[in-house]
């Protein structure tokens, strides 16, 4: 695989000229941009420079609106809901998570519920910024099907991915960032471009058959759910919470109203910010930094988000993919 080295630097100014270039105003442009240039930095690289091409095509199709803003109504003193007016999702995030994070400060926890939204990016950056600020976060949101239920050989959830972070006083948060699918669609994809196996158990193939091949999964395939029932349970929750529950669409819904440019689809997303200061009768952070301590103490155990925090002190530059990177600036 032939790539080129670029500086952080170089990877976000390469990202908001395209966004620029393809009907994003300054501030949409710069917001995206720092998104997909940490996604590169810290190692999330199906959620980095790869996503770029799909979000212009969205915007050059006219389904997202790279230059609206989200309207943001306090429904109680820690329930608050945001309309995406067809915003990029970390437009409407940047906008709202503070909104969130005084509300779970003062009232011990909040909701956030987040609809007509283009979310395609990583969740950790939301979930961390709140964790960041003192507070537990977990955050979902659904997509377009690709995955099929338990026992199914047709696509009825999305990839449907879960985050979680947990503050740590002085340190960087604890932060997982998963799909509900053995694998997210995006490294599936990756796996393809590159050329590698995925394990098998990761999806069928168009004849329903399981493969390690990820083009047979990435086209006219099906993802499966980790761990059978279980994941598949934890799919339809993710369904639940970032559709009815905030008042958007189920996973098939969105497919039938998207214009299937390829772009992220308009959806709806879920987060809650709960406090630990007002909750815990203890020094939770002590408390739960000796359950850490005890998990490192197991030979072969990190914890989650350690290698991408570990990534984000390497400032050079990174190694990405020659033939996407023409590819993008063709784009602008």
């Amino acid at each position: 695989m032939a790539t080129v080295s670029l500086t952080l630097n170089e990877i976000f100014d390469l990202a908001k000229k395209t966004l620029l270039a393809n009907g994003c105003d300054d501030e949409t442009a710069s917001i995206l941009a720092d998104l997909i240039m940490k996604a590169e930095r810290d190692g999330s690289l199906s959620h980095g420079l790869f996503r770029l091409p799909a979000y212009v095509t969205g915007l050059k199709s006219g389904k997202i609106n790279g230059k609206a803003r989200p309207e943001i109504k306090k429904i109680s003193s820690s329930v608050i809901k945001v309309l995406g007016n067809n915003c990029l999702a970390p437009m409407v995030l940047n906008k709202s998570i503070p909104e969130l994070v005084n509300a779970a400060k003062a009232n011990g926890v909040a909701v956030l519920a987040i609809t007509n939204s283009h979310h395609m990016a990583a969740m950790w950056p939301e979930t961390e910024t709140i964790a960041e600020q003192g507070l537990v976060a977990f955050a979902c949101t659904s997509y377009k099907p690709a995955v099929a239920p338990a026992g199914a050989i047709k696509a009825l959830f999305g990839t449907n991915p879960i985050s979680f972070a947990w503050p740590r006083k002085g340190k960087t948060p604890v932060v997982y960032d998963m799909a509900t699918a053995s694998m997210a669609m995006g490294e599936v994809q990756v796996a393809k471009r590159e050329g590698y196996k995925v394990p098998l158990g990761t999806g069928l193939s168009k004849d329903g058959k399981e493969t390690t091949d990820p083009g047979e999964i990435a086209d006219g395939g099906v993802l499966l759910p980790f761990g059978g029932y279980k994941g598949s349970a934890i799919a339809m929750m993710v369904e639940l919470l970032a559709g009815s529950l905030v008042g958007d669409n189920f996973s098939y819904e969105t497919a039938a109203q998207d214009n299937n440019d390829g772009g992220p689809p308009s959806g709806g997303e879920f987060i809650l910010a709960i406090s630990p200061d007002k909750l815990s009768e203890n020094d939770w952070d002590k408390h739960s930094n000796e359950f850490f301590d005890k998990m490192k103490s197991m030979h072969g155990v990190r914890l989650p988000g350690e290698r991408r925090h570990k990534n984000r002190l390497d400032k050079g530059p990174r190694n990405i993919n020659e033939e996407l990177v023409n590819k993008i600036k063709s784009l602008s």
